[in-house]
């Protein structure tokens, strides 16, 4: 009796283990999801003067940060990093 409670308790935590692993190799983390920046600057420069400006800088600040914010331009307050990045002259570097 006492036998057949440690297989079944075995197997349960082996059943266990197994599922926890399946989950864990299932979840994505941050450092293998990669933005399409070229969409997403395509995005956010189709209205600039200077398209090929635009998307060159974008782009640049899109590989650093992971992240363009929405809309053509301005919310910067959802990409902070995209918002810090600057030229030497402390003007925006990112579109």
């Amino acid at each position: 009796m006492a036998a057949k409670f440690v297989v079944t308790a075995s197997f349960l935590l082996l059943l266990l283990l197994l599922s926890a692993a399946a989950a864990e190799a299932q979840l994505p983390t941050n450092a293998t999801q990669t933005m399409d920046c070229g969409g997403a600057c395509s995005e956010r420069c189709r209205l600039a003067g200077r398209q090929n400006l635009c998307k060159r800088a974008c782009g640049t600040c899109c590989l650093r940060c992971n992240c363009v914010p929405p809309g053509t331009s301005g919310n910067y307050q959802f990409c902070p990093c995209y918002a810090a990045l600057t030229t030497r002259d402390k003007q925006r570097k990112c579109p």
